[in-house]
Order: C-alpha cells, then structure tokens, then sequence
C-alpha cells in the first residue's frame, strides 16, 4: 500500500502532459497549462485539506533507501527535453497565430521551470557526480546553470541576510525582486567560483571553471536550436527560458520573503533554523513540486531527499499553497496585505522613529 501511495509524484508529470494538451488542441487551448498550473491547481488547494504528518522512523528509512523517488527525478530529463524538441518542430512546421505562440512558449516555461529547475534544484543537492550532471542539464534551457553554484555555495550560506540575493525584503514587490535576484545571483555566481578556483590553486581562466563551460553550454544549446529549427524557435525558446527562470525567482521571493535571521554580537549571523522560510502543506502543491513547499526542513537539513523532508511547528506557514502564492505575489498590494502580518515582528525591518523630526 506505501508502495502505491509513492505513485502520488506522478502527478508532477501532469504538468508537461497538460504542455501536450496545450499543442495538441492549439487554439485558446494554447494556455491551458497556464489554467492548469495557476488556475485548476491552487483551486484544489483550497478544496482540499492540508498534510502536516512526518513520516515514522520505519518508514522513512525504507522511503531514504527506495531508488524509485531518485528514478522519478531521473525521468524528467527526457521528458522536459522531448517536450522541448517537440514543441521547438511544431511551432516551425505550422502556421500558428502570435497568441497561441505566446500560450504554447508560457506552457513550455512552465514545464522548464517545474520539471527542469525545480528538480535540477533537488538533483543539484545530491552526492553523485551524475546526479548532479543530471540536474545541470535540466537547468540548461532555462540558461540558469549558475544557479547550481550560487544556490549551493552562496545560497543555503546566505539565506535569510541581505547579502542573499534569494532573500525578499520585506515590502519588496516580485518585480523588483526578479531584477535584483537574476542580476545579484549570477554576479555572486562568478564571485563564487573564482574563490572556489583559488582554493584549488587555480587560475580564473582555467579549464576547471564550470561558469565558462555553462556558458557554453547554453549558448551552443541556443545555435543548436537555430541550426536545426531555425529563428522563430530561436526566440521560442529564449522565451521559454526567461518564463521558466522567473518562475524560480517566484518561487524563492516566496520561500524567504521578510525572513531575516539575526546579526550575533560577534558579526556572524545565527544559524539557519526552521523559522527562516515559510512552510505549505498544502497537498497538491507538495506533490507536483516534490516537496519544495517543506523549504523549511530543506534549508535546516539540505542533505534530505525530498520524500523524507519534515514538517516543523516553528516554521511560519503561508495560508495558501505555492501555486496561489505566486499568483498572489504578481498584485504587491494584496500580497503585503497577506503576508507582512504574518512576518514575525522581530524580523521586521526597524523604522526610524520620524516624531519630531
């Protein structure tokens, strides 16, 4: 019975299929992964109840070893690709209208950013040398192979302290965030890697710096698609890459928005604790995202694999599912209305006491 309720991750390839839906029947269906994703899904969260159980020390051993959870990442390689080469032959073999272009590139970056960032990201935690190609590649047409070494190296470092680039201020809309995170993290990726370098005793430009070889990558990815489909897929999957890494930097502007861990004394700040992103156990969208809606475990233990990560009763919940909240985030009004009472008064910024002044 656990065996078959392990089948419930499934469901996160329902987001590709409804990407095949999307092309199959064109029109106004253009968008139907759009409604899909933003529209059917965070409407499910709210009909259905939410999930705060931890697995049991038995099960949760049996659940660490099992390989299926690690296949079920495996997996979206060839799908998100094979979703990638057919849409890219598709909108270059037929006559499509400019808004069923538009709908069939946001479907496309939404496949990019759920089943490609979104598990590169799990995949980019794992121990294995291959498990990690694998999530490289999967960052690959979103053109965020940076976010490996920011995110790993500078991220869970950072988290929760103004020098994070993935850490929202409170009252910092979503729009401002996208341009300060995209700007800020690739920055840092670079400053990163060079510090890595000298560790190794080794040059900027030496063969071993991964920033160049991802820019390689990414750019022989774009000449490759050109070669083989021509401009208009050229610009199809640019866009498709943009919508898929603004659907990450989304989803990190809620994951910590407002969270900020304390400066010590001595300078540093307190370790990361569960306290210092913002937790949803609301089903659906735990599921279609492997578990990233338990953030909170994962950045106080980021060794977890995401089947076993854990709910805890000081991290802050968000009311509504991932899915809802970055629909939220896109109106600022609404989402500070929501969310800023429930940032915890300490972390608040201090304003400056204007009486008399």
């Amino acid at each position: 019975m656990s065996h078959f309720k392990d089948l419930k991750y499934l469901a996160a390839l329902t987001i590709p299929l409804s990407a095949l839906v999307s092309i199959y029947f064109k029109g106004g269906w253009s968008y139907f992964t759009v409604i899909y994703a933003f529209g059917m899904i965070p409407l499910l969260e709210v009909l259905l109840p939410q999930d705060s159980s931890n697995l049991e020390a038995g099960e949760r051993e049996q659940k660490q070893r099992s390989r299926f959870f690690d296949w079920m990442l495996y997996l979206n390689l060839p799908i998100v690709y094979g979703c990638i080469g057919y849409l890219l032959w598709d909108v270059t073999a037929h006559s499509y209208e400019t808004y069923e272009l538009i709908g069939l590139c946001l479907s496309l970056g939404i496949v990019l950013g759920v089943n490609g960032i979104n598990v590169g990201h799990e995949l980019g935690h794992r121990q294995q040398t291959l498990e990690r190609f694998l999530g490289k590649a999967l960052l690959l047409p979103s053109f965020y192979m940076h976010f490996y070494i920011e995110h790993n190296f500078g991220h869970h470092a950072h988290a929760a302290t103004a020098e994070d680039p993935a850490t929202a201020k409170y009252n910092q809309s979503v729009y401002s965030f996208w341009f300060t995170s995209v700007m800020r993290q690739y920055r840092n990726a670079w400053a990163i890697q060079k510090k890595l370098l000298a560790k190794e005793n080794q040059g900027f430009f030496s063969v071993n710096n991964d920033m160049f070889w991802y820019l390689i990558f990414q750019f022989g990815y774009l000449a490759l698609v050109f070669s083989v489909f021509g401009l208009t897929a050229l610009w199809f999957a640019l866009g498709a890459g943009v919508v898929g890494f603004l659907l990450l930097e989304t989803v990190n502007y809620i994951e910590h928005y407002g969270l900020m861990r304390k400066k010590l004394p001595s300078g540093r700040y307190e370790r990361v604790r569960e306290c210092h992103s913002w937790n949803s156990n609301h089903v659906i969208g735990r599921i279609v995202l492997y578990e990233l809606t338990r953030h909170s475990d994962h950045h106080y233990k980021s060794a977890k694999k995401y089947q076993v990560l854990d709910y805890h009763d000081i991290s802050p919940q968000m009311p509504y599912g991932y899915p809802t909240s970055m629909i939220l985030s896109l109106v600022p009004p609404l989402w500070f209305a929501i969310m800023n009472p429930r940032v915890p008064d300490d972390m608040k910024p201090i304003l400056p006491n204007l009486i008399g002044a």
